[in-house]
């Protein structure tokens, strides 16, 4: 029996290539979204979900909050693209400037790739520096300078604490990598090590400062300080990707959940509760490098006047309200991670459950704990996707690879049918 959604996608795939718009959408029977609303979705089938993916992160106060639908509203009625100023941008960027420690001068841009791609290049321009430090695990957009290491084959990457840099598609430049070092993330004897040998060719290091691309891997004790010592030590800049962690963590992100700031950060999703808005944010010292125009940045839909309006409703909403909105968003995320783990126990699932609440992450392994890509590696990725597999059957929607994201829209009593449905999936794991 064909349903409605093999019937579009059927016709997707005469259109589009691979039927899907991004390569994280491509699965045998991709989903196909009719309506969502708060912490649930429908699909064109008629089937409700409750969403733990939300757009993969960017709706932290649900699905078509009516606070972001009324902003876009009037905005629209307003115009739409002006290339050219408006008060809108500036709100936000002094939104950001007073929630984030890391942001002195700000940059718009339309998604994260993008942002991150000005960071790095403003790294480079700032410092006259070539070389880029990133981590094994991370991901830092999909365009050629940086999607190297982010999920390698094994095979290929060589030794754990000298990993070699692994691109991620074909087509490539093969040069990109020769100004690119790969490190295995939460190892800082092995930054220092890059640091002493050559540090006065690297003009930045960057990270996500709380890994959600490979699980959600919370930094070691004294990491992401010895980074900001060890980069201001020899004159290179400190990069956080937090195009995931911006917002959903905390007010300021993972920089200030973790009380280390650095020089430059990039943000994204949860910013304008699913309209596509980035903002590369830093120092006023290293931010005057685009300011005085030594280098270059632009884009027609920067600053675009629909993205700034749902971002000036987001932000202000997060930061006035920050007493009620964090405590509760980590203690329904808490409350379904210990769901979670009672439910593995009772059946005997090694199931690790690790992530702060509002962002976290299911690995099937018999490890204490994931610190790094290689560590990640080694959990039962098989029985994962069956776990998906028998979520998702149920009615709960969650990222195929085990991260969870959750919203302010989430009730205890969908947390608790989330539970029932895995201790139902996890009792034939």
């Amino acid at each position: 029996m064909h349903t409605q959604a093999d019937r579009l996608y059927a016709r997707a795939k005469q259109v589009i290539a691979g039927g899907v718009s991004s390569d994280a959408r491509r699965a045998e029977r991709p989903l196909f979204v009719d309506h969502a609303g708060g912490a649930e979705l429908w699909d064109v089938d008629g089937n409700r979900y409750v969403d733990y993916v939300l757009g993969q992160g960017p709706n932290l106060l649900g699905h078509a909050a009516p606070l972001v639908a009324d902003a876009v509203s009037a905005q629209v009625r307003r115009g739409v693209a002006y290339a050219a100023q408006h008060e809108l941008e500036a709100q936000v960027a002094e939104r950001l400037c007073s929630i984030v420690p890391a942001a002195e001068l700000v940059r718009f841009n339309s998604v994260g790739s993008e942002a991150v791609h000005g960071a790095i290049r403003l790294a480079r321009g700032h410092t006259g520096r070539p070389k880029i430090v990133k981590f094994e695990g991370n991901y830092h957009g999909w365009l050629d300078p940086v999607l190297y290491s982010v999920h390698p084959d094994l095979a290929l990457a060589g030794d754990a604490r000298h990993p070699t840099a692994v691109g991620g598609t074909a087509g490539q430049p093969r040069h990109d990598a020769d100004d690119l070092i790969v490190l295995p993330y939460n190892d800082l004897p092995a930054v220092a090590s890059v640091m002493q040998d050559g540090g006065d060719d690297i003009a930045a290091v960057i990270l996500e400062p709380l890994l959600c691309n490979t699980g959600c891997i919370t930094p070691q004790p004294g990491y992401l300080e010895g980074l900001r010592e060890l980069t201001r030590r020899h004159g290179s800049l400190l990069i956080f990707d937090e195009i995931i962690t911006g917002f959903r963590v905390a007010p300021g992100g993972a920089g200030e959940l973790l009380n280390v700031v650095p020089d430059l950060a990039a943000f994204g999703k949860a910013m304008a509760g699913g309209m596509q808005v980035s903002a590369l944010v830093g120092s006023r010292e290293v931010m005057t490098s685009i300011a005085d125009g030594k280098v270059a940045h632009a884009g027609t839909f920067n600053s675009h006047p629909v993205a700034m309006a749902a971002a000036d409703a987001v932000l202000r909403h997060l930061d006035e309200n920050r007493a009620a909105v964090y405590p509760s968003l980590n203690a329904m995320g808490q409350r379904l991670m210990d769901g979670l783990r009672t439910a593995a126990a009772r059946h005997g699932v090694p199931l690790l459950v690790d992530g702060p609440g509002p962002v976290f992450q299911t690995y099937v392994t018999d490890q204490a704990e994931v610190t790094d890509y290689r560590s990640f590696a080694a959990c039962d990725r098989a029985a994962m996707a069956r776990f998906h597999a028998g979520m998702f059957a149920a009615g709960i929607n969650i990222v195929p690879r085990g991260l969870w994201f959750l919203s302010t829209e989430h009730t205890a009593a969908q947390v608790d049918e989330t539970i029932a449905a895995a201790d139902s999936v996890l009792a034939s794991l």
